[in-house]
């Protein structure tokens, strides 16, 4: 006969006391429902008396405070025995100075907003295109209108072609040079071999001391009255200081006659000397030219008797006699005069802008026989293409001059702005892990570091306390 098992058979042999009965698994979770609690309050307890306060932390603080991850008072101020979510602007400023950044700026922000600690071991100064877009996206100004892009986003977003490269812009500059011939096999001298230059035979930065293949002593050991500072166009007024001093190797130097050019364009003047004539002022050039011929002619008196060379007759001039016989002093005179001729108007000229001098000018400033002397004018040199943004050469001297200066392989006016525009910078500069950094920060300065102040020191060594607030 088969049992009968109903429901409440079934329930009865359910033990309703199982839990009240002990086991390996509810003594491990007593004992961890205990340990962990007590634990943590002895690792509070711990942290408290060692005053060390990254208990309380969001996380790792940058390379340059890391000094202070114990010290949270530091920078946050304590309210009702908490601490403060953002680190106060007067505990920045306690320690770093943050000039304002245009005086006509319409908002003001605190330090944090844009640098944000609490991120690991980073570059604090690495601040997003956000922080610059809150008011470049639809920049707005106190005062008078704004000259700068009013919608810039990023270096990809809306930032516009380079200031110097706009339409209508010019070289200021004076000197008259051929980038393309001189890219190509030239000879070196009225009778020297075919050499190839390289940008770097005139272009280097103030820092580099390599040996210059195309100098000339005479002229590097010389003192120039005409200083080079004073024909360089000075920096715009409104160009941000950088935050450190320059290396020297950030901007090419400019380019000076005596390391680049003095070996191939040889200033000489006359058969009878070698050297050349100094790369200097008219005047200085024409004391010189005199002086030499003075000393030459008091050694070779006899030359005074001038025989006529017949291949310098020209048609239509009067033939001068067979010979004639002058004084040392007309001698001097005309010697002068047919160097003179050629320095201004075949040596000079070739580089430099010359004008003449007022015919009422002063007898210092002209000849003896009565022509004037000329004046150069200014070259005009810039040294600095974008003063609202920082460049290193240095940084770049890994890639060939010609792979961002492509247009000096074929300019041959000198009025020609010869910088990379945008786009040869947007090829490396670029969003993404396969890019170099493009975020605003590396080519602009925020703050205008030449109104920095001086900052009181606070804290002391070596536990780095605080003077109390």
């Amino acid at each position: 006969m088969a049992r009968t098992r109903t429901t409440k058979k079934l329930a009865q042999r359910i033990d309703l006391d199982y839990f009240k009965r002990p086991s390996r698994f509810k003594r491990s979770l007593l004992l961890l429902s205990i340990a962990l609690p007590t634990l943590s309050l002895l690792w509070l307890v711990w942290h408290g008396a060692t005053h060390d306060s990254r208990v309380y932390s969001s996380g790792r603080m940058s390379a340059a405070h890391a000094v202070l991850e114990k010290d949270c008072a530091a920078c946050h101020l304590r309210q009702a025995g908490a601490f403060s979510a953002k680190a106060a602007d007067t505990a920045c400023l306690a320690c770093h100075d943050g000039p304002i950044h245009h005086a006509n700026q319409t908002q003001s922000f605190q330090c944090a907003t844009c640098h944000t600690e609490h991120r690991g071991r980073i570059n604090l100064t690495a601040t997003s295109n956000q922080s610059c877009a809150q008011c470049h996206a639809n920049l707005q100004t106190s005062g008078v209108p704004t000259h700068y892009s009013a919608h810039i986003r990023s270096f990809e977003n809306g930032h516009p072609e380079f200031a110097a490269l706009r339409p209508g812009q010019r070289d200021p500059g004076t000197i008259k040079l051929n980038h393309a011939i001189h890219m190509q096999p030239i000879r070196r001298g009225p009778n020297g071999p075919s050499v190839q230059l390289t940008c770097n035979d005139c272009h280097r930065s103030a820092a580099v001391s390599a040996a210059w293949n195309y100098s000339d002593a005479n002229y590097s050991s010389a003192s120039a009255a005409n200083s080079q500072s004073a024909q360089l166009l000075p920096a715009n007024a409104a160009t941000l200081a950088p935050p450190r001093p320059p290396s020297g190797r950030e901007r090419m130097a400019p380019v000076n006659f005596a390391n680049a050019c003095a070996s191939c364009h040889l200033l000489t003047f006359d058969q009878r000397f070698d050297a050349g004539v100094p790369h200097d002022k008219p005047e200085i050039v024409h004391a010189f030219v005199v002086n030499k011929f003075t000393e030459y002619i008091a050694a070779h008196p006899n030359e005074t008797r001038v025989t006529r060379n017949p291949n310098r007759d020209l048609s239509g001039k009067t033939i001068p006699p067979e010979t004639r016989q002058l004084t040392p002093q007309q001698w001097i005179v005309e010697r002068t005069a047919e160097a003179e001729e050629l320095l201004w108007r075949k040596t000079c000229i070739q580089c430099h802008s010359l004008k003449n001098s007022q015919p009422n000018s002063s007898p210092t400033s002209r000849k003896e026989n009565g022509l004037p002397i000329p004046t150069v004018v200014p070259t005009n040199i810039t040294t600095q293409w974008m003063p609202h943004a920082k460049f290193d050469h240095d940084a770049h001297r890994g890639f060939t001059c010609a792979s961002c200066h492509e247009k000096a392989l074929t300019s041959t006016e000198s009025s020609e702005v010869l910088l990379p525009g945008i786009a040869t910078c947007q090829t490396c500069h670029a969003p993404g892990a396969d890019h170099a950094e493009s975020r605003c920060f590396e080519c602009h300065e925020y703050h205008d570091w030449s109104k920095r102040k001086e900052v009181a020191p606070l804290f002391t060594l070596p536990a780095l306390n605080t003077s109390p607030r």
